[in-house]
């Protein structure tokens, strides 16, 4: 949980907060999509966590990829902001959030693909048609887009 969150959480407990959420998406040259499965709820999903007060989205999505996976982005380009009721989320240990999500595209990256052992079980590359069923809720709508624009070449 970061800083500001953790903060938070101290003061509201379990109640529901806004959440502004930074993702990336990554894409490897053979057009895969790099999920994480998630160590809290065991879904898949991209790379990506809270914005910290007097950061911006750009800075949050490229911290996150890097604590996550080990990558370092060389460029994101952003591809949608998401949020409404798909994005009402409650954690497994009770947080509820409603998150609004700006998810950045990565195909340009370096360094050594690791998990981050805390919240991460496993990093895999998906073709855009064969996606894991089980996808963390709060990410499926965007991970969902990306993967159809990509198996319909409109990117």
């Amino acid at each position: 949980m970061t800083g500001y969150i953790q903060f938070l959480r101290e003061h509201v407990g379990h109640a529901p907060i806004l959440l502004c959420g930074a993702g990336v998406i990554v894409e490897n040259a053979e057009g895969e999509i790099l999920l994480q499965q998630r160590a809290d709820n065991h879904c898949w999903g991209m790379a990506g966590g809270a914005v910290e007060l007097g950061e911006n989205t750009e800075e949050a999505a490229r911290r996150e990829l890097l604590e996550e996976t080990g990558l370092v982005a060389d460029e994101l380009e952003l591809f949608s902001v998401f949020s409404g009721e798909n994005q009402h989320y409650v954690y497994p240990n009770g947080d509820e959030v409603h998150i609004v999500d700006i998810v950045y595209i990565c195909k340009k990256y370096h360094g050594c693909l690791r998990r981050q052992e805390e919240e991460v079980e496993e990093l895999r590359f998906f073709p855009p048609d064969a996606l894991p069923e089980k996808l963390s809720p709060p990410q499926r709508d965007g991970i969902e887009k990306y993967a159809a624009m990509r198996r319909n070449k409109f990117i």
